[in-house]
């Protein structure tokens, strides 16, 4: 499972004109793919990283602050474009594999204690975000 965690001061997801997502204060923008070996034990280890990581002001984490986030479901960060022009998805789980874990990862944020916003799976979404700092980082388990 890889996550790009960005920290933003704000972030929303649209589906056609509807916001289905949306940080309207400081928190985290997390795009989160799944692969094949992807298991529960996955999603929990993600979301329990993606909690506690210490990326927000004054090394806060969301667990410490209280800061939301905001979660899309993204194949392409297996994309795989080491050979020509064109990336393959061969690593990306296929939905009805993925679909559950990013849902996983969702709830036991949740049960965290978590805000936790999140974006349409399977559909064309359009995500805006302002970061801040800019402060990204790359997360896989």
């Amino acid at each position: 499972m890889r996550a790009v965690v960005t920290r933003v001061t704000r972030a929303r997801v649209t589906v056609g004109d509807e916001v289905v997502g949306a940080l309207d204060e400081p928190g985290l923008l997390i795009l989160l793919g799944v692969t094949h070996s992807d298991t529960m034990e996955n999603a929990n280890t993600m979301a329990r990283k993606v909690h506690e990581l210490r990326v927000l002001r004054d090394e806060g984490s969301c667990a410490t602050t209280g800061a939301p986030l905001l979660v899309v479901s993204q194949f392409t960060l297996y994309g795989d474009a080491r050979k020509g022009r064109r990336p393959s998805w061969t690593a990306a789980a296929r939905p009805e594999e993925a679909e559950p874990l990013v849902e996983a990862v969702v709830a036991e944020l949740r049960r965290r204690g978590a805000r936790v916003e999140t974006g349409r799976f399977g559909a064309m979404m359009a995500v805006e975000s302002v970061n801040d700092g800019p402060f990204t980082v790359l997360l896989e388990v």
